[in-house]
């Protein structure tokens, strides 16, 4: 297996509130199929999905509801401080809820904060000086 994630799916509890959320924040659907699922390019080579639960669930064929999105992070990588700041006043502004306000990190040096999306989903919206993605979207860390 190749060391590379192509789709990223987090079950969606509400498709509205998750449009317009991401839509808010500028985010524009790579497709969009009206009470199942929406697409967004997140990167080259990357598609996060976001799947009506009722039909992930089904999707999964498994018993009970495993819709919850529980212990991950994804993270956005910003240039500043003061970026965190503004982007997570744009998070909240748009639906999210601060569960963290920008501050400076306990490990690594960084400053971030952590915004929940409406699914439960959690941005952790960071500045890291040590950390830099280079423009074939190579990830340099340290």
């Amino acid at each position: 297996m190749k060391q590379q994630v192509h789709f990223i799916t987090v079950a969606a509890t509400d498709l509205v509130a998750t449009r317009a959320f991401y839509g808010a924040l500028g985010w524009s659907p790579l497709l969009d199929v009206e009470g199942e699922i929406i697409f967004y390019q997140s990167a080259p080579g990357q598609v996060l999905g976001f799947f009506l639960a009722e039909k992930f669930n089904a999707d999964l064929a498994v018993p009970g509801d495993q819709s919850r999105v529980s212990g991950i992070t994804v993270a956005h990588n910003l240039d500043s401080p003061g970026d965190v700041a503004t982007l997570a006043d744009a998070m909240a502004a748009a639906g999210g809820a601060v569960l963290k306000p920008p501050q400076p990190g306990q490990f690594g040096g960084i400053f971030h904060a952590h915004v929940q999306d409406p699914n439960g989903l959690i941005w952790e919206i960071a500045h890291n000086p040590h950390w830099r993605i280079e423009p074939d979207g190579t990830v340099k860390l340290g």
